[in-house]
């Protein structure tokens, strides 16, 4: 078993189990601040055992528990235009800037339509709509809420022209206190759909999103207690940069190289 997923697999498995429900009540944050750690596997057990720890002022973080599942595969595809638009902002770290992406919750079925974009200040926004079993990611009704939130968002059009760009696969495993949400994610696999080509993130790294409304959370201290420091990093603008060396990774090229160390950076 690859590290990472193993010591996500311990932590979930030692954590008191929560429903959906709960956390959506606890910690929904569709609009929240969020840090992304590149964390070892030996200070991820260390860091999660702390989270997790009964003796915790206000409670342990609990874990999120879908049918006896905690910890489950998500497939994602992302979408942008054929100069690859999207990327292009958020390296040059427009104000304008927003990512499209269908998302496959794999062990549910659910598929949902996702635009994620930045708010007045700075927070993340996500704005989502479920896609029904067979329906096509970028029909008429995806477009359409694509368009609209764009414009009232930021008061521009959309792109008429988009095709799916790269694909990711990975495990996630969440837990969670009262506004606040920690999603922990191993063995993530990007795959460039123009080229076939795919990148391995390193086994021995756990993907940590601190997420809340914010500016630091407790998991951002216990981190930083560890050393750690929070890294310009996101699945797809890290991943498009392994899968296609030409492109200028910018101010990520330090997380790229540490997430996919295989890959010619």
């Amino acid at each position: 078993m690859i590290p990472a997923v193993r010591a996500v697999a311990r932590a979930a498995m030692a954590a008191r189990p929560v429903p959906l429900a709960e956390v959506q009540a606890r910690a929904e944050l569709l609009a929240r601040y969020s840090s992304t750690y590149l964390v070892p596997v030996e200070v991820f057990a260390a860091f999660a055992a702390e989270l997790t720890d009964r003796r915790r002022p206000g409670g342990p973080f609990a874990v999120l528990c879908i049918n006896g599942r905690r910890w489950f595969r998500y497939h994602s595809f992302y979408y942008d235009t054929p100069d690859l638009r999207s990327f292009h902002d958020h390296r040059q770290r427009s104000r304008l800037r927003y990512k499209i992406r269908e998302r496959l919750y794999a062990d549910t079925g659910e598929r949902q339509f996702e635009i994620k974009l930045k708010g007045r200040h700075g927070e993340t926004v996500k704005h989502r709509q479920p896609l029904m079993p067979g329906a096509a990611a970028l029909g008429d009704a995806p477009r359409g809420f694509l368009a609209s939130v764009l414009d009232r968002t930021y008061g521009i059009q959309a792109p008429t022209q988009l095709g799916r760009s790269i694909e990711t696969d990975y495990q996630r495993t969440t837990f969670v206190a009262d506004g606040q949400r920690v999603t922990c994610d191993a063995a993530l696999l990007c795959r460039d759909l123009e080229t076939g080509r795919t990148v391995r993130a390193d086994g021995g790294l756990v993907l940590v999103d601190t997420k809340t409304c914010g500016r630091l959370t407790e998991a951002d201290r216990l981190l930083t207690g560890y050393g750690l420091q929070a890294a310009e990093f996101t699945k797809y603008c890290a991943g498009l940069s392994a899968l296609r060396p030409h492109l200028y990774a910018n101010h990520w090229q330090g997380a790229v190289r540490t997430a996919f160390p295989a890959a010619a950076v």
